[in-house]
């Protein structure tokens, strides 16, 4: 499509990937756990129901991308962002920290208790807010009861999820455990097995936690969390599944963003060319099992290939480094060699000066024309994978501060782990095959998926 894309005001700054409930979106091939072949669940975007404007949508989010970003930084390096020398500008936004943007539907126990989870490709553990809480926060939904199911069971000490568990303890027979988040997010409490459905596919036995302390602001967009992780504890790994799926419907959509696990988590070949389809490896790091690492090889912007060290990006031997996918951050982040890279090929292809976005948490901004955007052009950019190049639309990368005029490219800068945002996911279909390590994605309307 050459050097150059026309930004399109379409893409003004929403974040309200919006789906309805997860009821009455699910179709199953099996209700059985561990045979369970295929899976549609739709996901709501956090913000939802929050009757907020485009441009507050996109400061909540890039709010919650920059604590989340700590967090998983946090995670593989052992020293909290938010302690080393900024690399974001501070933004007087009152929003809670992010621990994920998207939620589904599920239920839990006999009879069936419903709330809304948090979903995390980042992290493993299934866990909700359970009675009597000794330190809970205020969910929306009843809190789950579990002297109230016939179907609950705490797991003993000896069970393999309890030694699959990162910290764990004994009581009374029970596996106790503690699950943390990097910073001073956690869940504590008692791990289990019950059944959860969702809408009317019942999944019995998936051990989860049963949290009964549990602290953190990020986890109050929902009851819990429901890790999508390759650790063993996550749902997809639970239910025996090789693959899953999502396609993030782009940002000024109201329809759903499905979710396909199983035999379901497939590019669709009505909506995308065989041609476009990509895939590149998934990496592991040892030191960081649950995340989905890719090998970025370099990127280009415009007419301009940034030629990087093969160490730019890479895992490094103590953990560190590394790109990985994410659908519960927001903002892309690159390591700060890229990024500085990254920023100056996009002032030098610009043409427009230099504009302040900390409004909105971003700082790779531009003064809009006074006649507006419809005709501004804009650098491609792409993201050059091991075997595969993530081609980007303008709008999976730029986007508009009404409030001050800024043109802001949605990647920031990060030090000991990069990190591909939803931003840029939006309106592609990726499919991460955990049992053959590739991630293949291809450009679908997600609304039509």
């Amino acid at each position: 499509m050459g050097a150059q894309v026309q930004l399109r005001l379409l893409l003004l700054v929403a974040t309200a990937v919006v789906a309805s409930c997860a009821t009455g979106g699910l179709a199953a091939t099996s209700s059985q756990l561990g045979r369970l072949e295929g899976l549609r669940v739709a996901l709501t975007h956090v913000d939802a129901h929050g009757n907020y404007t485009k441009l507050q949508l996109l400061r909540r989010a890039a709010r919650r991308s920059r604590h989340r970003m700590s967090r998983l930084v946090a995670r593989t390096t052992g020293v909290p962002m938010m302690s080393r020398k900024a690399v974001a500008p501070a933004l007087q936004v009152p929003v809670h920290a992010g621990n994920g943007e998207f939620l589904m539907d599920m239920s839990i126990g006999t009879p069936a208790v419903a709330y809304a989870a948090i979903i995390d490709t980042g992290s493993d553990l299934v866990w909700t807010q359970c009675k009597p809480c000794v330190e809970c926060f205020n969910q929306s939904t009843p809190v789950f009861d579990p002297s109230s199911s016939s179907t609950y069971a705490a797991l003993p000490c000896s069970s393999s999820f309890c030694s699959d568990l990162p910290s764990s303890k004994c009581a009374s027979a029970k596996c106790g455990y503690t699950y943390t988040y990097g910073d001073s997010s956690s869940t504590q409490g008692v791990l289990a097995a019950e059944t959860f459905t969702l809408a009317k596919t019942k999944l019995p036995e998936v051990a989860f936690g049963c949290g009964d302390t549990n602290e953190g602001d990020g986890f109050t967009q929902g009851a819990g969390l429901v890790g999508l992780g390759r650790g063993p504890l996550s749902l997809v790994s639970q239910l025996g599944l090789k693959k899953f799926s999502y396609c993030l419907t782009s940002l000024d959509d109201t329809s759903k963003s499905p979710l396909l696990l199983g035999s379901l988590a497939s590019i669709s070949e009505s909506a995308a060319a065989a041609s476009s389809v990509q895939t590149t490896p998934l990496i592991k790091n040892p030191s960081q099992p649950s995340f989905y690492y890719v090998n970025l090889k370099g990127l280009t912007v415009g007419s301009t290939h940034i030629a990087l060290p093969s160490s730019a990006f890479a895992v490094q031997g103590d953990g560190t480094g590394g790109v990985i996918v994410d659908s519960g951050t927001s903002i892309t982040y690159l390591e700060l060699q890229g990024y500085r890279a990254l920023k100056k090929a996009f002032a030098a292809q610009m043409k427009l000066p230099a504009a302040d976005g900390s409004g909105i948490g971003l700082d790779m901004c531009f003064e809009a024309p006074a006649s507006g955007v419809d005709q501004v052009e804009v650098p491609k950019l792409v993201f050059h994978f091991d075997g595969a190049d993530l081609d980007l639309p303008a709008e999976n990368y730029m986007v508009l501060d009404s409030g001050s005029g800024a043109l802001c490219v949605t990647v920031m800068g990060s030090r000991g782990l990069s990190i591909i945002g939803n931003f840029q996911q939006q309106n592609i279909q990726f499919v991460y095959d955990v049992g053959e390590n590739t991630l293949s994605f291809a450009p679908v309307q997600c609304a039509k998926l």
